[in-house]
């Protein structure tokens, strides 16, 4: 079954290794994984990375130039999308389906009409906010919990809906993410983001933050990153629990899969954190996607279900949201 992954950082490694002179990142590195693991769509978010956070401008410009490039490139292998219709076309193709997207607008530097430009370009996706506080909203890194969104940042919600480009609410505080949601009209989705009452970190949803995204018919993509899974042993079988959570209180329609692999990240990239767990076992990359969907077949989910949260429910998004 195909599935569709709403968040990848697979920009990081096109950008690095293109800027030490390399090509075909994608076709050489990582489209092998994703078609066995039969991945046949993906965000792919262009990530202000630790090392460049005090010029997030620069990194997100060579970002871009890599990837306006790679794809430029890999004609044969992947496409960006700019809505529903393209993904399905692009997939149809025999390709992979790349909705450009932006974790955290640090790098506009507080220039709204920017968004403009990036629409132009492509991007249909967009975080206010990466873990850090910036001029449009505030990180759940950040130790001012009353601190969400902005003025600024409201008026950057209200032209990426004019635009029409989707709203994340992942990696926002609970301040930002209610500002968000107060702020906003269309779906909005958490592209990455797990369960707080099974697993209690700053970066999972409470109860009240599911039903919210349920109630404006977004998404919530379910995230293999380990700390966010289980506290003390992750597993497949836990990224499913969560998964049951979710389907029991809000309904099947709001999940999706956004699984933040990192298999291909170096050290500095992933400063940020200090564990050593840094794959979910059974799911250390895209390859694996088939066995998590083995296991909620073991469950009881019939196949509508399944294709649901593989890839149906993020379509429904997509087709309300962009134009």
């Amino acid at each position: 079954m195909k599935t569709f992954d709403c968040h990848s950082d697979i920009l990081i490694d096109i950008t690095n290794r293109r800027m030490k002179g390399e090509k075909d990142i994608l076709k050489n590195y990582h489209i092998k994984r994703l078609q066995k693991g039969n991945v046949r769509g993906t965000i792919l978010a262009v990530w202000i990375d630790p090392n460049f956070v005090n010029e997030p401008m620069q990194r997100m410009l060579n970002i871009l130039g890599a990837a306006c490039d790679e794809f430029r490139e890999s004609k044969e292998c992947a496409a960006i999308a700019l809505n529903a219709e393209d993904i399905k076309n692009i997939q149809n193709s025999g390709r992979l389906a790349v909705i450009l997207g932006m974790e955290g607008l640090s790098g506009l530097k507080g220039n709204v009409g920017v968004l403009s430009m990036l629409y132009n370009l492509g991007v249909r996706h967009a975080m206010l906010t990466w873990n850090e506080e910036n001029e449009f909203a505030t990180g759940v890194a950040s130790p001012n919990k009353k601190r969400g969104v902005t003025e600024l940042g409201i008026r950057a919600l209200n032209k990426m809906e004019s635009l029409g480009i989707l709203i994340d609410s992942s990696h926002g505080n609970e301040k930002t993410f209610w500002d968000i949601y107060e702020n906003s009209t269309k779906p909005f989705i958490a592209s990455h983001s797990n369960v707080y009452s099974i697993c209690p970190v700053s970066r999972n949803l409470k109860d009240d933050q599911i039903k919210a995204i349920a109630e404006r018919r977004g998404v919530i993509g379910m995230n293999a990153w380990p700390e966010f899974v289980h506290e003390q042993k992750p597993s497949l079988q836990k990224l499913a629990d969560h998964i049951d959570y979710i389907a029991d209180l809000v309904g099947i329609d709001y999940i999706s899969f956004g699984f933040d692999f990192c298999e291909y990240l170096d050290s500095e990239a992933l400063s940020f954190t200090e564990s050593d767990c840094l794959q979910t076992p059974g799911l250390e990359d895209a390859s694996k996607v088939p066995d998590l969907l083995d296991i909620l077949v073991k469950r009881g989910y019939g196949s509508e279900d399944i294709e649901k949260i593989a890839y149906k429910n993020i379509m429904r998004v997509f087709k309300e949201v962009l134009k």
